[in-house]
């Protein structure tokens, strides 16, 4: 089945019993976002909305929300583009295998985008108050596009192959933002927008700009896809949506897509910047209100049948989480291509995708050593961190596969287990500060700015883990220590009460009361949070809180701790990862907007047997 647009899709899943049309009445302001929420953590179908309040469109949500309806979705091109990229990873081992030939070729020719003259989307158009004005969250600072392909082309080098197309967050509403004229354009870091951005500003130019929603599904792979610096989406969205995607070319405008649902046309000041935020994001915070660029908006157009997708982000798992984990299936065999001696990757959806990311590699730098100790780990470590995604990663953990060939990263538990055994906490800390990190990510010394560190472990056990916990005599605020995972120690601190950038005295007392008393040689990591007891509950809980809240340089304090010639280590790692000062608030449900769903599910409710 090839989609080549939303309706066919949602149409598909509605025939194989994986849609369900919800015709009460539904509030776009938090309702549907809850609503959304709650069937995709039941596990639930794609959602209809055909009667939301305040607009004439309807809703479609939750159309990625299991990974096996993705894998449905993309079933009739998905072994296609395996093979593909396999042939990318490995072409010798592709040209042994002649049946995969037409494949291929009929892949490479779908890469290739169609210009017409005009399409469906083309038929109407209307204003971005008329939109639907999803608000997620209580404290959003108004609607936003949580299904936006922005699409962009290099001033310098204009075309589909000088394209990009990035899901950056658009807000329609609110702060200062001229109704039906202006919207936000919020893109972070390392992202292509940035690139084109660049040109024009250079070029004293407007950035042209076309914000479409809804269209093929393969487009919105597509535009949160991985893919190298000079390769552009839609050429990919081609190979996976089985068909060359048809673009409205001509009249000196940039290219629409033409069976996309809606199309907000516009462009870039490359002088203009408001404020735009706050917005409930995926880390599990709101990032805050921040200067980004205005998209001057010069018309909406939309289909006649147009259908408004969305999703909500929030705490993982979210529906982004099965967007990763596809796209983790598709690439897997890339890895050790992009990444000379790195076999495996986790970026860990759980602490929200970029705080950690964990890696098993290769140790080969000095094989006749009597002890194998990291070293080519820590150039495989500095490749992560220096090139595509993979460098906005804040904690880098990377392990040797000689030690244990079975080892995965996609198993955490025993990824920590083997790697906190291994740990020379005085040798295999490597930290990089004042550097660039992920937008979204509040732990840093500012907007953009904190430190990275890699911990790298090869070589035989140094340590038994301990499991119970020792009689330990805490200063003043601190209590409740636990034991999560061997050789995890889990505290209750005080309330932060210190500003960015600054070490936390009560901290400082922490790790000399620690240092004083002994018995943690089978605690590696120390982690002190608000809550131990919510922490320790689970790993989704332990790796959110330690790695959402933590700055490595700022928030790693030690037993033992000693620098020399500028290396810091010590004998167990102490991290806050309580909330600071200046971190952003994190997400919580409305109880009222709960009940409201909880409602639609009882018997006779569009819900009931979902939730």
């Amino acid at each position: 089945m090839i989609y080549r647009n939303l309706k066919s899709c949602l149409d598909d899943l509605e025939r194989s019993k994986q849609l369900v049309r919800i015709d009460t009445p539904v509030d776009p302001h938090l309702e549907v976002g809850a609503i959304q929420r709650r069937v995709f953590k039941a596990g639930g179908p794609a959602l209809l909305f055909t009667n939301v309040k305040g607009t004439s469109f309807p809703m479609a949500a939750n159309i990625f929300g299991t990974l096996e309806r993705t894998r449905f979705i993309f079933r009739s091109t998905l072994r296609r583009v395996e093979a593909m990229l396999s042939a990318k990873a490995d072409p010798a081992a592709v040209m042994k295998k002649p049946w995969l030939w037409p494949g291929l070729a009929l892949g490479g020719w779908h890469t290739m985008p169609r210009s017409v003259k005009t399409g469906p989307v083309m038929a109407r158009t209307t204003s971005v108050s008329k939109l639907p004005q999803l608000v997620s969250w209580p404290m959003d600072g108004g609607a936003y596009v949580t299904l936006p392909l922005v699409y962009t082309e290099s001033p310098s080098k204009p075309g589909f192959m000088g394209s990009n197309i990035g899901m950056y967050r658009i807000q329609l509403s609110g702060n200062d933002f001229e109704r039906d004229r202006e919207v936000g354009l919020h893109y972070q870091i390392h992202r292509g927008i940035g690139y084109h951005h660049a040109e024009a500003i250079a070029r004293g130019q407007k950035l042209p700009v076309n914000v479409f929603v809804g269209g093929p599904p393969a487009m919105t792979l597509a535009a949160i896809m991985p893919l190298p610096e000079g390769i552009a989406e839609i050429l990919f969205a081609g190979a996976l949506g089985g068909h060359r995607i048809p673009m409205v070319t001509g009249r000196g405008r940039l290219p629409v897509l033409a069976e996309a649902d809606f199309c907000i046309r516009g462009h870039i000041d490359p002088t203009a910047q408001k404020p735009e935020g706050p917005f409930g994001d995926h880390l599990g915070y709101y990032s805050l209100v921040h200067d980004f660029p205005v998209m001057r908006v010069e018309e909406v157009l939309h289909r006649e049948d147009a259908i408004w997708p969305f999703t909500t982000v929030g705490r993982p798992p979210q529906e982004d989480t099965m967007f990763g984990a596809f796209i983790h299936e598709l690439t897997a065999e890339l890895v050790p291509q992009v990444f000379g001696g790195v076999h495996e990757v986790h970026a860990v959806d759980a602490a929200g995708v970029h705080p950690l990311l964990l890696a098993v590699g290769s140790e080969r730098y000095v094989p006749y050593a009597g002890e194998r100790q990291p070293q080519e780990l820590i150039t495989n470590g500095l490749s992560l961190l220096g090139t595509t995604q993979t460098s906005l990663s804040k904690y880098v953990i990377i392990a040797a596969r000689e030690d244990e060939p079975s080892l995965s990263c996609h198993r955490v538990p025993e990824f920590f287990r083997h790697v906190l055994e291994r740990l020379d906490l005085s040798r295999d800390l490597h930290f990089i500060t004042r550097t660039t990190m992920d937008t979204l990510d509040y732990s840093g010394i500012s907007l953009n700015q904190g430190s990275k560190v890699l911990w790298t472990a090869a070589g035989g056990p140094k340590r038994t883990l301990a499991t119970s916990a020792p009689a330990l005599n805490l200063p003043d605020g601190f209590h409740g220590a636990r034991v999560f995972a061997p050789g995890i120690l889990v505290l209750s601190g005080p309330a932060h009460g210190q500003p960015r950038d600054t070490h936390d005295p009560a901290m400082e007392r922490l790790a000399a009361a620690l240092n004083a008393q002994g018995g943690l040689d089978g605690f590696p990591l120390v982690v002190v949070a608000d809550d131990a007891d919510f922490t320790a509950a689970d790993w989704d809980n332990f790796l959110w809180v330690a790695f959402t809240r933590s700055d490595p340089a700022t928030d790693t304090y030690g037993v033992n701790a000693f620098t020399r010639c500028k290396h810091w280590g010590c004998s167990s790692m102490v991290v806050d990862a309580r909330l600071k000062t200046y971190h952003a608030p994190p997400l919580a449900d409305v109880t009222e907007i709960e009940k409201k769903v909880d409602a639609l599910a009882l018997p006779g409710g569009p819900l009931y047997g979902i939730l």
